[in-house]
């Protein structure tokens, strides 16, 4: 009867060891449904990127607002007849910590 438990219990881990271990078992399965996941996120990630350039490339092919914003942003250009002002601070910002003008940020030695 011993013998009997021993085999059947033997035989339950040989039938166990490919559902969880095997080729197609539960351990490979999760593994691939977690791999599957990184990947639609990864390709919804692409797909969002590449539907922005393509809506840029159609706007590009179509109008010249996209072109003459990215002229004017990107590399400094003016229409015709239009003036450009350019504003430069006299002054920096200075900060709070910095010494006021004029002060050392030395102390003076005592005698």
């Amino acid at each position: 009867m011993r013998v009997l438990t021993i085999v059947l219990a033997a035989l339950i881990v040989l039938i166990q060891y490919p559902l969880w271990l095997g080729k197609g078992g539960w351990l490979h399965v999760w593994e691939t449904d977690r791999l599957v996941t990184a990947a639609k996120e990864s390709n919804a990630k692409l797909r969002a990127r590449n539907d922005a350039l393509d809506a840029e490339v159609r706007d590009l092919k179509q109008g010249y607002d996209a072109i003459e914003e990215r002229a004017r942003y990107e590399l400094g250009m003016i229409k015709q007849d239009e003036i450009f002002f350019h504003i430069l601070d006299q002054h920096p910002a200075a900060s709070p910590d910095a010494p006021p003008a004029g002060a050392s940020a030395v102390p003076p030695s005592k005698p």
